[in-house]
């Protein structure tokens, strides 16, 4: 009979939850590492990698789905990196996150705003798009095509 670890066990209902970063699962755990030894801790995550449990990859691809219907890509890519991701995965998702940027500012700002806001509430549009992480072009733009609905 395998016998699981109580980091293991511990770690795995964790993640069943949802995804984790290695860095996020190693900081919820570290009540056990101070107990069972950091070196256990690294060993119970090298094992959790191996066998595929634990994936920074499905990190970066959920983080990016949950996250694209509220926020920019700007956004994105702090939260990833607060996480610990490793910035070759945040450069892979990238691309895709750019693609679909416009399409969601737009959503966003019609969601947010009403068509018949006065131009003088611009300043606060753009700064609420700005705290969603939307860069300041693709505002720009949002903007454009929202102004050219309204006429």
């Amino acid at each position: 009979m395998n016998t699981r670890n109580p980091i293991e066990i511990r770690a795995l209902r964790i993640l069943a939850r949802r995804e984790h970063s290695r860095r996020e699962l190693e900081q919820k755990l570290s009540v056990f590492a101070e107990t069972c030894g950091s070196e256990v801790l690294a060993g119970v995550l090298d094992k959790l990698e191996q066998r595929g449990f634990l994936s920074e990859k499905r990190v970066v691809e959920q983080v990016a789905r949950v996250r694209r219907s509220r926020f920019g890509s700007q956004r994105i890519v702090h939260e990833l990196k607060a996480k610990g991701i490793d910035r070759h995965l945040i450069d892979d998702i990238l691309p895709t996150l750019k693609e679909t940027e416009l399409e969601a500012a737009l959503n966003i700002w019609r969601k947010k705003f009403d068509k018949s806001l006065p131009r003088e509430e611009r300043g606060k549009q753009i700064r609420f798009m700005m705290n969603r992480g939307f860069s300041m072009e693709t505002i720009q733009q949002v903007i454009a095509q929202a102004d050219e609905e309204g006429a």
